[in-house]
């Protein structure tokens, strides 16, 4: 178990998250994101190499931080996201919403939908309602409880990532936790 510094609350993994790769894992990547930053959009390419380099030894958890001020379709995206996750489809849509960040308003949603093959009613009246803003939400207050402010934000067994959060950076960061 990582030590803990004062006050600083546990980065805990819920059934709420959604993970890429094993619980048994000896490094778990958190990484808050908002699927209009152009930073998020890299980082993608970052935890894909992460995850190549490190395999099995390496569990991934993508939690939304919409930076609305910044960035106006950021939420709906992130609620997109969660209806997709509702019909099994998180990882999918993740990956749409990042190669076609700049096309994030209610009609490009609903074709990528379509695109995955998403029940489009039950998708479009989830978006319509706001059914996942709280699931959103959610995410962004354990953020700010972790300190979280921008996106990309990286965590490594419950440690953030402060400085760069580059390829090589993580990499060194994590070969650091593999071997203690």
């Amino acid at each position: 178990m990582a030590e803990r510094h004062g006050h600083e609350p546990e980065l805990v993994i819920t059934d709420h998250d959604h993970v890429q790769g094993a619980a048994a894992a000896p490094v778990t990547l958190v990484e808050y994101g908002d699927f209009e930053c152009p930073y998020s959009r890299e980082a993608v390419r970052t935890v894909e190499f992460l995850q190549r380099e490190f395999g099995g030894n390496l569990r991934f958890v993508y939690r939304h931080f919409p930076l609305a001020e910044k960035h106006p379709h950021a939420i709906q995206a992130a609620e997109a996201a969660e209806a997709a996750a509702a019909q099994g489809e998180f990882w999918s849509m993740y990956v749409m919403l990042f190669a076609h960040q700049w096309e994030l308003e209610y009609s490009n949603l609903t074709d990528y939908a379509g695109r995955l093959e998403l029940d489009k009613a039950s998708f479009g009246e989830a978006l319509k309602t706001h059914k996942y803003f709280d699931r959103v939400r959610a995410d962004v207050a354990t953020g700010r409880r972790h300190g979280v402010t921008g996106t990309p934000t990286f965590f490594i067994n419950g440690h953030r990532q402060d400085g760069d959060d580059d390829a090589r950076a993580l990499t060194s960061a994590i070969r650091k936790v593999l071997s203690l």
